[in-house]
């Protein structure tokens, strides 16, 4: 029977020997064949495998996910019991006129503002005059975050915001003043990257200005609003 001799096997007077025996030839060149094949292989899924981790990271980043127990935290701070609204509409003499150009679509009235038993608005203004109606509103986050000038880093924010009192709000989870303390900053935190986008610093106006976006151009951030920014809905 005649015998295929490999290319691979060089021909030495000890391996001329060796070659009379078909099954010491086979056993000799195969593994070499499929240890080659094992090690191109594996390569493939190992680098399919680390692509999709990377995008699974990449995902997380981009939501942002709050406890909502840590953000009402932060709303009872910020909100406020009294907001001012459209300072037209306190010249209404609020008797149903039907051509009356202060009444909304659904029936409603412009009001120049509004109170509530708890804390309801986190204003997007930092203080308002209604001349007309002598009445003037200065709110707690522009007096309290923005102590010593129109900038603050995210270090002074997160401090701040922490350090504001406490009340319970309407909306969200309740909590009262005594189970309120702040130990875990990063909420206050997120809430500084929203306000402030990729700054370093958030001044006093842009942080008025997010809140206007944030409330979809209303006068003042609610609960739902406020949650939905922070991931906390």
């Amino acid at each position: 029977m005649a015998l295929i001799i490999p290319p691979t096997c060089a021909l030495t007077t000890a391996m001329k020997h060796i070659i009379r025996t078909a099954v010491v030839l086979g056993a000799a060149c195969a593994p070499a064949a499929v240890s080659g094949f094992a090690s191109t292989a594996s390569v493939p899924r190992a680098t399919t495998s680390l692509h999709s981790e990377a995008a699974t990271v990449e995902s997380s980043a981009d939501t942002l996910q709050t406890d909502p127990k840590e953000a009402v935290k932060l709303f009872g701070r910020l909100a406020e019991k009294y907001i001012m609204l459209d300072a037209s509409a306190g010249m209404c003499c609020y008797s149903g006129c039907s051509d009356c150009e202060f009444r909304e679509p659904g029936g409603g009235y412009r009001m120049a503002d509004q109170s509530s038993a708890r804390p309801k608005w986190v204003p997007t203004y930092d203080e308002r005059k209604f001349e007309a109606q002598n009445k003037e509103h200065t709110t707690k986050w522009s007096t309290e975050i923005f102590v010593d000038g129109p900038a603050v880093t995210k270090e002074e924010f997160v401090e701040r915001v922490v350090n504001m009192q406490f009340a319970p709000p309407l909306g969200g989870p309740y909590m009262a003043a005594s189970a309120a303390q702040i130990e875990d900053e990063s909420a206050a935190a997120a809430l500084f990257d929203v306000l402030a986008g990729e700054k370093e610093k958030l001044t006093k106006h842009r942080m008025g200005t997010e809140m206007k976006v944030l409330s979809d151009g209303e006068e003042g951030l609610t609960w739902a609003m406020f949650s939905k920014a922070l991931g906390a809905n």
